[in-house]
């Protein structure tokens, strides 16, 4: 069986990143993995990545530096396997609030972690696929707020989801001639940390009422699509964005 490669996922200490390191390692995948904070978590998950047989290792960055990406791509290289695909999952949202109440620093934040650092980091994995006459796999992860809106929530955080949304269809269309293949999965609200951090850790009670499917998701179920996205399977889709929302 042919090795599938390494696997480079911003933000992937914790919550849907830490899913998704988890699935792609048990996929056969070696997983190099950014976090910013927490350093303890993000050392116990690469020891466990490495337990299960597979090779990881795991880069305090900030998505926003410009510099980040070559530190996450040098630390991959000392890993055995080329860099085949990227997960750009890091992101943020500010506080929970109407638009009006949004300080300036947070509109900026948003948008230099979700739309600078996904731009950041696929410019890097092109320029490093092209310098090796190699294709490659790009999942942004953006967020059924794209299409929904998110009001009097984070409107300023579902503007900037709609904007990876965007940018995936295009650089897709740009890209797929030289076989790398670009997508989207967009989640419905997940049993993650992403709350709490926007001030209201219960959240997800909250908005179970409205999902058709009467629940919020697992980030292992947020996981499964991004995998697949990178996967052989999915080897004629590009360009597209996977709702993974549970009918939402």
């Amino acid at each position: 069986m042919t090795h599938p490669g390494t696997l480079i996922v911003t933000g992937g200490s914790r919550g849907i990143g830490a899913a998704v390191v988890r699935l792609a390692a048990a996929s056969g995948y070696d997983v190099c993995f950014t976090y910013r904070e927490q350093a303890d978590a993000a050392r116990a998950l690469a020891q466990d990545i490495r337990a299960m047989g597979r090779q990881a290792c795991c880069v305090q960055a900030d998505v926003a530096d410009e510099a980040a990406p070559g530190l996450a791509f040098d630390a991959a290289a000392a890993l055995p396997h080329t860099v085949t695909a990227l997960v750009n999952n890091a992101g943020t949202t500010g506080p929970i609030g109407a638009f009006s109440a949004v300080e300036t620093s947070v509109l900026r934040r948003v948008l230099d972690v979700n739309v600078l650092g996904t731009m950041l980091f696929s410019r890097q994995a092109i320029r490093y696929w092209a310098g090796r006459s190699m294709g490659g796999s790009i999942v942004n992860i953006s967020s059924v707020a794209a299409t929904l809106g998110a009001p009097h929530e984070y409107v300023h955080y579902a503007a900037s989801k709609a904007a990876v949304e965007s940018f995936t269809a295009g650089l897709a269309r740009e890209t797929a001639g030289q076989g790398i293949r670009v997508n989207a999965v967009s989640p419905g609200t997940t049993l993650t940390d992403i709350h709490a951090a926007a001030g209201e850790p219960d959240r997800p009670s909250r908005i179970a009422a409205r999902v058709p499917m009467g629940r919020v998701a697992r980030p292992e179920e947020i996981a499964d699509a991004v995998v697949w996205l990178l996967s052989e399977k999915a080897g004629y889709v590009s360009g597209e964005t996977l709702k993974v929302a549970g009918g939402l």
